[in-house]
């Protein structure tokens, strides 16, 4: 959850991932807002009922191959043909086909880094960050739906049981940092 979100919140503890999507989807089709998903893995479905966008982690990373391309083909041109220009047994000064595989291996590692340290910006995964952890078994073997609290808490609460919820309790908004 957010640092900056205020509130209670309503928590659903499920011990199967099938549960947690089964109820994930019937909260969203009852209209409740969902706030977040407490997994120990990822998975499959919780970003449809988040309504979480696309990533533009693509983009960056063509971009950023992109720019690897160009600077490798322009160092190698440049060094090759411009600033040290030799004639090796009559070959061109410009063999573009013998820059390929310098040319590959430059665009793939600038793609890579440029997208992971986008990933790690993104997601906020700075060095020292404290992880919000509302219930330590999260990390381990359990799964959490985060709602927030709202006037049908009881209907939500029946709900979540309903579809299998371990347990269900009331929480104030940045959980137990344990």
């Amino acid at each position: 959850m957010d640092k900056k979100v205020q509130g209670e919140f309503v928590i659903g503890v499920f011990d199967d991932e099938e549960k947690l999507v089964k109820a994930g989807t019937l909260v969203k089709r009852d209209n409740f807002h969902i706030q977040d998903f407490f997994t120990p893995f990822p998975v499959h479905g919780l970003d449809e009922l988040l309504d979480i966008k696309r990533s533009r982690l693509p983009f960056v990373t063509f971009v950023a191959g992109g720019m690897g391309l160009i600077l490798a083909l322009a160092f190698q041109v440049w060094t090759s043909a411009v600033d040290w220009p030799i004639n090796v047994g009559g070959k061109p000064m410009l063999s573009i086909p013998a820059f390929i595989p310098i040319t590959f291996e430059l665009m793939v590692l600038c793609g890579a880094l440029t997208t992971v340290a986008a990933f790690l910006f993104r997601a906020k995964l700075f060095p020292g960050q404290i992880p919000v952890t509302i219930d330590r078994r999260q990390l381990d073997d359990q799964f959490l739906i985060v709602i927030p609290s709202g006037e049908k808490n009881a209907e939500l609460e029946k709900l979540l049981r309903d579809n299998g919820a371990v347990k269900v309790e009331k929480q104030m908004a940045g959980g137990r940092n344990e």
